[in-house]
């Protein structure tokens, strides 16, 4: 990572840059040329939907550049599909939000929102009397748009992994209102799912305009590598967003639930989570090289190969562009920690949750 200088010497380093520079991904970072007009794509879609509001919260979210992350997972993405991505992104961070206060911490109407998510992902018209509100009715118009004119594998596919993300929610509710904390490696089991990364790969493959077979999905490397892709963007997160965490009292982090395992402070743990992430990117390294060896010794057609070689390269997108936007963003940044410091909350948090009729 590069230094500053001033005349007196190197800048002073914040937090945040002393903990990512233990991190090592050494993948080549790329961005979509269409960035600016996906960014004003998504805030009008943010405001039509009723995400955000006009004026200081729509400048507030534009301040964290979350389609620059889209643009770095998705380089090669072009026009409406670039913007359908930030239009995602944008919905999952306002959605991610709503659980930084009283709601993270409410279990049952948690799960009444997802099971309101989940209908739509069913085809369920919106019941009579019901109020969906713009959380609902923006992922309504996300799931038609992501899904029209794919086909019933990928779609089983993309359902499958949305429906974890949206459940993992409930139990990282049932963490924050008091609950027995999980371990490590039960708090990954399901922080795979909320992390979001499974529907972001398959978007690879929706803009690619391709659908992988299901043995390749299901076998050996490449499930192991989607795997991997999940974990490293996990513990880049955690340790970008651990001032964040630390400031709202959310206990869903691995510095954090390592620290209070062991007895050691946060600050002595980091080292070990940047290190479970770097021994992940070297096995997804020699992972890599194995499926394009089996693949060319099976004599697999050049055109499937073409496609299993851009779906890696988006798993090596996804990995480097985490970390990337978040060192870029506002989010994690010490004006993100005290936008949601002292009980403030985004302004986009604590839109209404679905309410059934009667």
């Amino acid at each position: 990572m590069p230094h500053t200088t001033t005349p007196e010497g190197p800048a002073p380093r914040s937090p945040l840059a002393h903990r990512t520079a233990l991190l090592e991904i050494p993948f080549a970072g790329a961005i979509s040329p269409d960035v600016e007009e996906a960014r004003l794509h998504t805030l009008r879609w943010l405001r039509d939907f009723g995400l955000l509001r006009d004026g200081a919260d729509l400048r507030e979210y534009d301040a964290l550049r979350l389609e620059r992350a889209m643009a770095r997972f998705y380089p090669r993405a072009r026009g409406e599909d670039l913007a359908l991505a930030t239009d995602v992104n944008g919905w999952f961070f306002v959605f991610d939000d709503q659980f930084d206060g009283e709601l993270g911490q409410r279990p049952d109407a948690v799960a009444r929102l997802l099971d309101s998510l989940v209908r739509v992902m069913d085809g369920d018209a919106p019941s009579a009397g019901a109020e969906a509100g713009p959380l609902v009715e923006g992922f309504r118009d996300l799931w038609r748009r992501v899904n029209d004119g794919m086909g019933p594998l990928w779609r089983h596919r993309f359902r499958e992994h949305w429906h974890g993300y949206l459940l993992a929610h409930h139990r990282e509710a049932l963490n924050r209102s008091g609950g027995a904390l999980p371990g490590i490696d039960e708090y990954l089991a399901a922080r795979r799912h909320s992390i979001g990364i499974q529907p972001c790969l398959d978007l690879a493959e929706r803009f690619g305009r391709y659908t992988l077979p299901r043995e390749l999905h299901e076998g050996f490397p490449l499930r192991e590598m989607r795997r991997i892709t999940d974990e490293v963007a996990i513990f880049v997160n955690d340790i970008v967003s651990l001032d964040k965490e630390l400031a709202v009292g959310d206990v869903n982090n691995a510095v954090i639930l390592l620290a209070r395992g062991t007895g050691r402070s946060v600050r002595e743990c980091v080292p070990e989570v940047c290190a479970a992430a770097n021994g992940r990117v070297a096995r997804f390294l020699e992972h890599a090289a194995l499926l394009s060896a089996r693949l060319e010794g099976a004599g697999t057609p050049g055109a499937v190969r073409a496609r299993v070689a851009d779906y890696v390269d988006g798993m090596r997108n996804v990995m480097r562009g985490n970390l990337d936007w978040s060192l870029e963003s506002r989010r994690y940044d010490d004006a993100g920690v005290a936008a949601v410091s002292g009980g403030r909350r985004r302004p986009w948090a604590g839109l209404p949750v679905p309410v059934e009729a009667g």
